[in-house]
């Protein structure tokens, strides 16, 4: 599973995504969107029903509201985009995001989050080495998150779903985002690496000119992975450890 992995200690900067990567939360995400999903396609009886495949197509690695729109899209379903500002019942994209937002949010708040492991292994790796180190999120919670995880401190820049709204930046995977980070970071993209989990995100980086894109299979699948552009696979962030070697 493992194959041309880049040597972190030596890149000119290392940019994460975060859900997924870095902490568990991509599963909370998960459940958020099942539980929207599910009483939005019972109550409006649209067909086929909701699954994980349709989470890693249409919403895994994209902002908020284009993953709504992305889901509905795959069902030919359109409806208003709404507003920012709509409450998490109205009918719109915005609308349901929102909704998403809120169930992510109550579970965050109730059950915390940690880490993996392996990532926060690599990431006090990369810190003794001196190596710089951003995030690259479409999530807007992605500060509340790395806060809860208790790793915020390790990164100097941090390229969020509220970052990306304010910047006008298009969602992954156009590679706006993770260009925005190795610009804020101060790293030219082809002597940096990007550790993405998400199809949108590897594709992303990939399209960014990033020298090494990992990706970490926590669902999507190697296949799947390398065939949107990542350079190698892993399924624990702990193998790009100096010492894993082999």
């Amino acid at each position: 599973m493992i194959e041309e992995l880049p040597d972190l200690h030596h890149a000119a900067g290392v940019l994460f995504d975060l859900d997924g990567v870095l902490t568990p939360t991509a599963e909370v995400h998960m459940r958020a969107w099942q539980k929207v999903f599910d009483e939005v396609f019972a109550r409006w009886g649209i067909a086929p029903t909701y699954t994980d495949a349709d989470y890693f197509a249409y919403v895994d690695g994209k902002k908020r509201y284009d993953g709504v729109a992305s889901l509905l899209r795959s069902r030919n379903v359109e409806i208003p985009w709404g507003e920012i500002a709509d409450p998490p019942e109205a009918e719109t994209i915005c609308g349901i995001g929102n909704r998403k937002n809120d169930a992510f949010a109550a579970t965050l708040r109730a059950e915390g989050i940690a880490p993996y492991p392996g990532s926060l292994a690599v990431l006090q790796s990369l810190r003794e080495a001196g190596v710089p180190m951003g995030v690259v999120s479409s999530s807007k919670n992605a500060e509340e998150v790395l806060a809860s995880a208790g790793i915020r401190d390790f990164f100097r820049v941090v390229v969020d779903g509220v970052v990306a709204e304010n910047g006008h930046l298009a969602s992954k995977p156009a590679p706006d985002m993770f260009l925005e980070g190795a610009r804020m970071l101060g790293v030219d993209p082809a002597a940096s690496v990007a550790v993405e989990d998400a199809v949108a995100g590897v594709a992303s980086a990939a399209s960014a000119g990033y020298g090494a894109v990992v990706g970490v299979d926590r669902g999507a699948g190697p296949e799947v992975l390398r065939a949107a552009g990542a350079t190698g696979i892993v399924d624990d962030l702990a193998r790009l450890l100096p010492d894993a070697a082999g």
